[in-house]
């Protein structure tokens, strides 16, 4: 009787699995949201800017498909840091979500987003010539706020090859942005590196 009762419940749990399958939309979306939030978050480029308070909404919509309980509150509004680690957070999700169907697509689309992210905190100094240091400042901050803490670790693929990567790139974040050996750059390695386990 126990042993009957013990079947159902595996093919009831198996058979839940089986249903469960990758979004058609989310590789074509992971790519889209990437190519939009690095263009928003270094500003500058004719489709607004992180901390404008209103040019999030395409890039959140996106995420959103996906994860429709991420959202950028009144208190978030307008803020730098804030609005980057939201929308930083929730790409990151969406490829974690990514690598669990497919792991090496994964690792490349997280290691085009890390070089999205450097890149455009690169170019955020430009873009806003006015408050110039100040914004690039709150903007490492908004990214290394949304990977180290807005990003769901249970989301990653299971398989080790793709994992080691996956946080490989993600731990080198905080040491392109604020240069090896810093406070930071230590900080995020150790977030990453507890992750792993």
């Amino acid at each position: 009787m126990f042993g009957h009762f013990a079947r159902q419940l595996t093919t009831a749990a198996t058979d839940a699995d089986a249903k469960k399958v990758m979004s058609p939309t989310l590789r074509a979306d992971v790519y889209s949201a990437v190519d939009q939030a690095k263009s928003w978050v270094a500003g500058g480029q004719g489709g607004g800017q992180a901390g404008d308070g209103v040019s999030y909404g395409p890039i959140l919509a996106i995420i959103q498909k996906h994860f429709p309980a991420t959202k950028i509150g009144l208190e978030s509004v307008g803020n730098v840091e804030s609005e980057v680690a939201i929308i930083v957070g929730g790409v990151t999700n969406m490829i974690l979500e990514f690598s669990k169907w497919e792991g090496m697509a994964g690792g490349m689309a997280i290691r085009t987003w890390v070089d999205a992210l450097v890149d455009a905190h690169a170019k955020a100094v430009v873009s806003a010539r006015s408050v110039g240091a100040a914004r690039k400042d709150m903007v490492a901050k908004g990214i290394t706020k949304g990977l180290n803490q807005n990003t769901d670790i249970t989301l990653m693929t299971k398989e080790f090859t793709s994992k080691i990567q996956i946080i490989s790139c993600l731990k080198s974040v905080s040491s392109r942005i604020y240069g090896a050996g810093t406070d930071e750059a230590r900080q995020g390695e150790a977030v990453w590196s507890s992750k792993f386990i």
